[in-house]
């Protein structure tokens, strides 16, 4: 087991190794067409793009922006972080094609994979990592300043994240992937939403893992589910905290004469000391699940203050 699970991880770095030549020797010199101008500049600048704003990226890029040894290089930089993250993406899916390929190749994974085995899960995740690096669409959005290279991977991470769960769920401790997934959710929400399209993915590795039988009805129930987990997010988390919290701030600045950011901060404090009481009421209940639900949202409450608001 251990000898397999090394090959896996040192292919996986191989993998990625290829892909960050791969981009970093045709990387965009400057800034391409469309959008990517409007992102470096204001990453640059820590300036506000177009609505609903792409703030978290506009941070990590200024990071890398400080790299550059004057501002003609300023575009590269950005590009270089594209990149870097698109061959992590890489990396994830490479350790994703191997798990799920592993499944279907042994019929107990519990046991070390036999030579033919091995060779056919890790050489599926080389073939289809690789192909999936030099795909047009990919390698074009992996090249320049753009958000969708940090968006894939960051789908590419959630989606990795929930089959770590997946090999421990059984185990007590297991709950601590489920929350990191949510925090990086929270986060994702201020590079793009398409990471939100991994949630019914997500849902249906919980379902397939925790239930008992597999039936129709429950698959349909958990898509059900993760659909109605979008559908909160997109216009509960998103817009309706950031809408209800301008009503708070309206009323604290223009009513009660108050100084700007006071709603504000009232709102959130009294959003935290909500969630707070939840998790407390439900451990007193000892009810593990209901205690999941508010200790999961105050963790992607902590994307809050990278949320952009159009």
């Amino acid at each position: 087991m251990m000898m397999y699970k090394r090959l896996n991880v040192l292919l996986g770095w191989v993998v990625f190794a290829i892909a960050t030549y791969t981009y970093c020797s045709t990387i965009e010199p400057t800034a391409s067409f469309w959008d990517c101008g409007e992102f470096i500049a204001s990453a640059f600048n820590l300036e506000v793009g177009h609505p609903p704003g792409n703030p978290f990226f506009m941070l990590v890029g200024n990071f890398f922006t400080h790299f550059a040894k004057d501002t003609a290089h300023v575009a590269v930089m950005v590009n270089v972080m594209s990149a870097l993250l698109s061959a992590f993406t890489i990396l994830f899916l490479f350790w994703t094609i191997t798990h799920l390929t592993r499944k279907i190749v042994q019929e107990d994974c519990a046991e070390e994979p036999s030579l033919a085995e091995a060779i056919k899960i890790l050489g599926s995740g080389v073939v289809g990592a690789l192909v999936y690096t030099w795909s047009d669409t990919f390698w074009f959005s992996a090249v320049e300043g753009e958000v969708y290279a940090f968006s894939s991977f960051l789908t590419a991470l959630v989606f990795w994240l929930i089959l770590k769960w997946e090999e421990v769920a059984d185990k007590s401790w297991s709950d601590k992937w489920i929350v990191l997934i949510a925090y990086i959710v929270g986060i994702s929400i201020g590079v793009h939403l398409l990471n939100l399209l991994c949630i019914p993915a997500i849902v249906l590795v919980y379902y397939f893992r925790k239930a008992e039988n597999v039936t129709l009805k429950g698959t349909m129930g958990a898509v059900g589910i993760s659909f109605v987990i979008v559908l909160l997010a997109l216009y509960g988390l998103i817009q309706g905290l950031v809408e209800v919290a301008g009503y708070f701030e309206l009323f604290f600045v223009n009513v009660l004469g108050l100084p700007f950011q006071s709603g504000v901060l009232f709102y959130l404090l009294c959003t935290i000391a909500i969630l707070i009481w939840g998790v407390y009421e439900t451990e007193v209940q000892k009810s593990p699940l209901k205690m999941r639900i508010p200790f999961a949202l105050s963790v992607i409450l902590l994307g809050i203050p990278f949320i952009g608001s159009g």
